[in-house]
């Protein structure tokens, strides 16, 4: 059940946390746009593992406040926040999509409390040398993309044009509004349950707003705020070939630039279609880490 925590700023975040009592804490930071409500094979898939699976809204998606102005880095207090709240040392961690990022700031930030990070088709750094962070992915997120790098006023209304599509659609209306954004490997998954999950945590996400989908892509175009060359705890990375919302080159760069990175770059899959044919193995080797 998703709760409201006041963190030590006088923020709201809200939160979820399903699974056994006492068991290790998997944090998972979700997409762009995304909120708290879990998507449940990957629930039921933690919670077999012996594991919580702890889900949250970014600042500024649902009910938790919108943190004007956030890095990437940022997000690295309210882990430490909801780990404080849980009375949980140590965690693991996983972030898909624009969730990866999160991640691997929560890896790399907190160390003495973080055994390992799950990457799945993650964003690179906007900066990467030797990335085209453009080639190869669907003309919407190259539209939204340019916006972001010309700030938030260019970017709110392209923003609050593409919710409009997007915050109260059904499965069927969520292909069509991502249509430059799924291979057909993508399209296939998006039915039954997990359909049912991607509509309803992006309804939830946009309930109040963009404003959390707006500075999540303005954080992404900008540093960071921290060096992926830190990161000292395992760190696993997963990215299919045919995958349009973020191009196979962002996850051969982290393949190549996260150190001692354990690299899974599988032909065939897609966006979405990866983290659902693979999610035992994901979790498998994450739990290792433990």
């Amino acid at each position: 059940m998703t709760e409201s925590w006041r963190l030590p700023d006088g923020r709201i975040l809200d939160v979820d946390v399903s699974g056994p009592a006492g068991g290790t804490p998997l944090v998972f930071h979700h997409g762009t746009p995304g909120s708290v409500l879990p998507i449940r094979a990957l629930a039921r898939a933690v919670h077999d593992r012996g594991l919580r699976l702890v889900t949250y809204s970014r600042a500024g998606y649902g009910g938790s406040t919108r943190r004007p102005g956030r890095t990437v880095a940022d997000v690295a207090g309210d882990v430490e926040a909801i780990l404080d709240h849980l009375g949980a040392e140590r965690c693991v961690t996983a972030g898909w999509s624009g969730g990866g990022p999160h991640a691997l700031a929560t890896g790399a930030l907190l160390p003495g409390r973080v055994a390992g990070v799950l990457s799945i088709a993650s964003v690179a750094p906007y900066d990467a040398e030797g990335l085209d962070f453009d080639a190869g992915a669907g003309e919407q997120n190259i539209e939204e993309n340019a916006a972001a790098l010309r700030g938030e006023a260019v970017l709110r209304p392209y923003l609050e044009r593409e919710a409009a599509g997007l915050a109260d659609a059904d499965v069927a209306g969520l292909i069509a509004g991502m249509s430059t954004l799924l291979p057909a490997v993508d399209r296939a998954v998006l039915t039954d349950e997990y359909g049912e999950d991607m509509t309803a945590g992006f309804h939830e996400a946009l309930r109040t707003g963009i404003d959390g989908w707006l500075d999540d892509d303005l954080a992404f175009v900008t540093p960071w705020g921290f060096a992926l060359d830190s990161i000292s705890v395992p760190v696993s990375v997963w990215q299919g070939s045919e995958d349009l919302m973020v191009p196979y080159a962002h996850g051969e760069w982290l393949a190549a630039h996260v150190p001692g990175v354990r690299a899974h770059l599988v032909s065939g899959e897609g966006h979405l279609s990866i983290g659902l044919g693979a999610t035992d193995a994901m979790l498998d080797e994450l739990t290792a880490m433990l």
